[in-house]
């Protein structure tokens, strides 16, 4: 899979008076996995919105290899978002209609490819997660986790260089956490660059590169997943592990 690099640099965002994002710095390298964490509230989830154009920054940038500014005024969003592609806890599918539409109507829309070349496409991306059978159900059709692998099927039809995942199990039955996560490590070992923000801690400890803890809308906290998880450097980076680990 093809890749980018992803540069956030001093990114500051708030709703109203209420600071989310301060002065927050991160870089993504090509091929990379890395994954946030970091309880509710500390920005991961904004932060995903703002990388993918879907939340304007106050302050900072948020760049794109060298070529593209996300954050520019009149940056081409549509170019950002075929290239950066996002998934969200809830699977955000058209109900009314079936999986294969839902994963061909952006290729056809946005990327221009015919019927039969989009079509084509999704068919092969469904049977590669093992959701051939699905093509023509529509979503309330589906269990939970079969709905979030359409919902990833329909991101990489796209052919994006980056994914962004954000807490893509939580909506999910427990019996259903692993089926997704096993989609996203498949995607890791393929090369995909993914940033993620997740909850799920056996599974950023298995297939991290780089973990970031996020407290306050910076990030307090990064290094490898045996770094943080084992040696934690940061006083709150441990309590907010152990209050996980008791859960």
């Amino acid at each position: 899979m093809s890749g980018t690099t992803l540069a956030i640099e001093g990114v500051h965002k708030a709703f109203g008076t209420n600071p989310v994002l301060r002065a927050l710095d991160l870089r993504v390298a090509e091929h990379e996995v890395v994954v946030l964490i970091g309880a509710s509230g500390s920005g991961k989830s904004t932060l995903l919105r703002c990388i993918n154009g879907l939340l304007p920054v106050d302050a900072g940038r948020i760049m794109l290899d060298d070529d593209i500014e996300v954050t520019a005024l009149g940056a081409d969003l549509d170019e950002v978002r075929r290239r950066v592609g996002i998934v969200f806890q809830s699977f955000n599918l058209f109900p009314h209609r079936s999986v294969l539409d839902n994963v061909t109507l952006a290729q056809r829309k946005v990327l221009g490819r015919s019927k039969a070349e989009a079509e084509q496409h999704g068919h092969d991306l469904l049977t590669s997660f093992g959701l051939s059978d699905k093509a023509m159900s529509f979503p309330d059709r589906l269990s939970g986790g079969q709905q979030q692998r359409v919902a990833i099927v329909r991101a990489l039809a796209m052919d994006p260089e980056i994914m962004l995942f954000d807490e893509i199990t939580s909506a999910l039955d427990p019996q259903l956490v692993g089926e997704v996560l096993d989609v996203v490590r498949g995607l890791s070992h393929a090369g995909m660059t993914i940033l993620m923000a997740t909850h799920e801690m056996a599974f950023a400890q298995e297939c991290a590169d780089r973990v970031c803890f996020l407290d306050g809308g910076a990030v307090l906290e990064e290094g490898t997943a045996q770094q943080v998880f084992g040696d934690a450097r940061e006083q709150r980076t441990r309590d907010f592990l152990a209050r996980v680990r008791a859960r």
